[in-house]
C-alpha cells in the first residue's frame, strides 16, 4: 500500500478509533505525527502516545492511547485542512479561530508545529494542518 498523505492518514485512524471506541490505535511514524500527537495531548484530546521499533522491520509505529469522557471521544471532529493537492496558508492576521476558540487548529510554522493560540503569541503564519474539536 502506498501512502500518499500520512497525516491525514493517522488522523483518520485517531478519528475511526475513537468512534469506534477503541483504547489504542496505532500509526505509522513520523515526526509530524509525532508533533501533532503531542499537541493533541497537551490539549487534552488524547491520553498519551508511545514509539515503538518494529523487529525486523524499518520502520517504526506509534501507539496512541485514546481518551473518552462519561464513554464519548473526547474528539468530536478531526479534519484534514491543508492537504498536498491543495496546501492551505495563513498569516498571523488570518490566523483561524475554530469553533470560537473551543477547538484548536494545528499550524506547521517555520518555528514546528504549534497550536493556532502559540502562533498568535509568536505572531508567526504557517500552513494549517488540521482542525480538531
Amino acid at each position: 500500500m502506498s501512502i500518499h498523505d500520512p497525516v491525514a492518514d493517522a488522523l483518520t485512524i485517531v478519528r475511526n478509533g475513537s468512534s469506534a471506541k477503541k483504547k489504542f490505535v496505532e500509526l505509522r511514524f513520523s515526526n509530524k505525527i509525532m508533533d501533532i500527537l503531542s499537541i493533541l495531548k497537551e490539549e487534552g484530546y488524547i491520553r498519551n502516545f508511545k514509539k515503538e521499533d518494529i523487529k525486523g522491520k524499518k520502520f517504526s509505529r506509534v501507539v496512541v492511547e485514546l481518551k473518552y469522557y462519561e464513554n464519548k471521544p473526547v474528539i468530536d471532529t478531526l479534519k484534514r485542512i491543508s492537504s498536498p493537492g491543495l496546501r492551505v496558508y495563513t498569516s498571523v492576521d488570518t490566523l483561524p479561530r475554530v469553533r470560537n476558540g473551543y477547538g484548536v487548529a494545528i499550524i506547521s510554522t517555520s518555528k514546528g508545529v504549534m497550536t493556532d493560540k502559540k502562533a498568535r503569541v509568536e505572531k508567526i503564519g504557517g500552513e494549517v494542518l488540521c482542525h480538531v474539536w
